[in-house]
């Protein structure tokens, strides 16, 4: 009798020693197997994820291929006071505006350049739009300018491009502080061409003469060469459009 109550304690204790040794091959195969395959599942979907909301890249400092944001301000000079509506081809890509676009700019004209909008019924002197740059930029000419030098070169150019005084001073206020720290600018302005087919510009009563100057710019730590823009000096007569901004390539 005792015998054989001996045997079934050996028969139970082997039965739970090897259910043991049996949970404890399941969790390690477990750990083995399951979790890095899980972890590197993770991980990919981490670098996929990184992938999609990673900034596009540059391929030189005198390339890039992504949109840049832009600031316009638009002047107008009719040579007699009227009534005006102007539209942004491409409302799509503004991001900000002031006065605020609708359907267009609704405005009254005065030949010294002085605005009111007829939505708000507010003066202005200008009109505001900011954008999407969407056009892709290959800088193959252009100037290279000290930091230092900032202010010399852009009264220089920007006389050649058509502003008057006082539409230079804005521009300068505006663009002097992005430009002067840097040890070097790389600087190119867009021809209207370009300027017109990312951004028309379109006017109940068309202008004389429209000036559009759209500065892009790199910074640079080192000097490097390029050869020099051209730069075309427009006509400026009767009922003018002056507008200016610039963008950063980045």
């Amino acid at each position: 009798m005792n015998k054989q109550i001996n045997n079934k304690k050996i028969i139970i204790i082997c039965i739970i020693s090897i259910s043991i040794i049996l949970i404890i091959a399941g969790l390690l195969g477990y750990n083995l197997i399951y979790l890095p395959q899980k972890h590197n599942n993770e991980s990919n979907d981490i670098s996929n994820q990184s992938r999609r909301y990673q900034s596009p890249t540059i391929g030189s400092d005198r390339q890039v291929t992504i949109p840049s944001a832009a600031k316009p301000i638009i002047y107008i000079y009719p040579e007699k006071t009227m009534e005006l509506n102007i539209k942004l081809g491409y409302p799509q890509k503004i991001t900000c505006s002031y006065p605020k676009y609708k359907d267009g700019w609704n405005i009254i004209a005065n030949p010294d350049g002085k605005l009111i909008d007829l939505d708000t019924n507010r003066n202005l002197y200008s009109l505001y739009w900011e954008g999407l740059n969407t056009s892709s930029s290959t800088i193959e000419e252009g100037f290279v300018v000290k930091g230092s030098d900032t202010i010399s070169f852009l009264e220089s150019k920007l006389k050649i491009l058509g502003l008057n005084d006082y539409e230079a001073e804005e521009f300068m206020v505006y663009w002097l502080p992005k430009l002067q720290d840097n040890e070097y600018n790389l600087i190119r302005f867009a021809t209207k061409e370009e300027i017109d087919m990312n951004m028309p510009l379109q006017f109940s009563t068309q202008p004389d003469s429209i000036i559009r100057v759209l500065m892009e710019y790199k910074p640079l730590n080192d000097y490097i060469e390029v050869p020099e823009q051209k730069l075309i000096t427009p006509e400026r007569k009767g009922f003018v459009v002056v507008e200016w901004g610039g963008s950063e390539i980045k």
